[in-house]
């Protein structure tokens, strides 16, 4: 499957924003955007002619680098939620949010979503007491997103439930840190899902 190999601090930069790639590097004084907020490259400081398009265009860019997706497979999921029952752009950001990469990440069981697609990958995690090694793969509620019995002492996932403790796990979500394990109670609402995202603008731009 094709992914991203570049720099994680170049996309924050692009997009003029944090998008929060990197964990515990994002919080410090070492992050790329408070260091250099401008974006890379020798036009990075070259004035940018605005437009609708590519107001439309980055609000899509910003999104797929968020959740770590590349172009095929975001505009599948934008097909998905065009399909189905209400409003297409909450329908959208509620399959991305389900996704199982980003509930791990949601839960603290890792400090960013590249991190916990990896943790995901190596198979450190059972879904209803099953392993599933595949990021994609989304959760229902009602589901069980635990760690696996043999990676519960492994480095990275104490790390990263210290880490957590500066934010909240979402209402639609419920961590039991002692057991650590999360239950699904919901799909997220858009007031759930704390993300500066114009989901309407992506919508724009995959209509015309």
């Amino acid at each position: 499957m094709a992914r991203y190999t570049g720099a994680d601090c170049r996309l924050c930069r692009r997009e003029g924003n944090k998008l929060f790639l990197k964990g515990d590097r994002c919080y410090t004084d070492k992050c790329a955007v408070e260091r250099r907020p401008y974006p890379p490259g020798e036009a990075g400081h070259k004035r940018v002619k605005e437009s609708e398009y590519r107001t439309q265009l980055r609000e899509k860019q910003k999104t797929k680098r968020i959740y770590g997706l590349m172009e095929k497979q975001f505009h599948g999921y934008y097909v998905l939620a065009n399909r189905q029952e209400g409003i297409t752009g909450e329908n959208l950001l509620r399959i991305l949010e389900s996704r199982l990469d980003n509930v791990v990440y949601r839960l603290g069981f890792a400090k960013s979503r590249d991190e916990a697609r990896q943790t995901v990958r190596h198979g450190h995690i059972f879904v209803n007491g099953k392993r599933v090694d595949i990021p994609s793969y989304r959760i229902r509620p009602g589901d069980l997103v635990a760690i696996a019995p043999k990676a519960k002492d492994l480095l990275v996932i104490k790390t990263a439930l210290i880490s957590s403790q500066r934010t909240e796990v979402p209402g639609w979500l419920e961590v039991d840190i002692e057991k650590l394990q999360g239950s699904i109670l919901s799909l997220p609402t858009r007031e759930q899902i704390d993300l500066d995202i114009n989901e309407q603008l992506i919508i724009e731009l995959y209509s015309k």
